[in-house]
């Protein structure tokens, strides 16, 4: 992954170790520009007054947790709302993924995480971006990962076009 110097990144993990790894990793790949915030609430504060381009956070952190920071990021007004955000968890059990992704996660991420795998969700996030999909109890990423256009079946939404959001 080249050109990533452009980059302005957000970490956001309780865990100082775990920043220092997130952002290690992210610098060795040639970021530049990162940004740290020991929890959720620090986070959404940095967010909402300097928009980034990505961000990291953990799922679970004293003050402000990563699903209440990921819900509140998607009320931001304006583009910021469209900000990537991974989540990382030591708990990447279905209850925790469904709770991330129903409040408009872009990328799941379980510790211990790998360098390899830092980059290969950061990759995902800025070269196969999802459009962004608003109704009236969801507004996120589209979270279906693959789409089939010969599906006609009865669970295909009849709405398709009508409430996606490209960015």
């Amino acid at each position: 992954m080249s050109g990533l110097g452009a980059l302005s990144i957000l970490i956001i993990d309780d865990n100082a170790q775990m920043r220092t790894i997130i952002g290690a990793v992210l610098g060795g790949a040639g970021v530049r520009r990162l940004h740290y915030a020991p929890n959720g609430q620090v986070g959404l504060a940095r967010l909402a007054a300097d928009p980034v381009d990505v961000v990291f956070v953990d799922y679970e952190m004293p003050v402000m947790n990563g699903l209440d920071f990921l819900a509140a990021a998607r009320r931001l007004p304006g583009d910021t709302r469209f900000t990537p955000v991974i989540m990382l968890t030591g708990h990447s059990d279905l209850y925790r993924l469904n709770a991330a992704r129903d409040r408009g996660v872009t990328e799941f991420l379980a510790k211990p995480v790998t360098a390899l795998n830092i980059l290969r969700r950061l990759e995902a996030v800025i070269f196969r971006p999802r459009p962004f999909i608003q109704t009236d109890s969801y507004f996120g990423p589209d979270r279906r990962r693959r789409s089939d256009p010969a599906y006609r079946g009865p669970l295909r939404r009849r709405a398709d076009q009508a409430a996606t959001i490209e960015i």
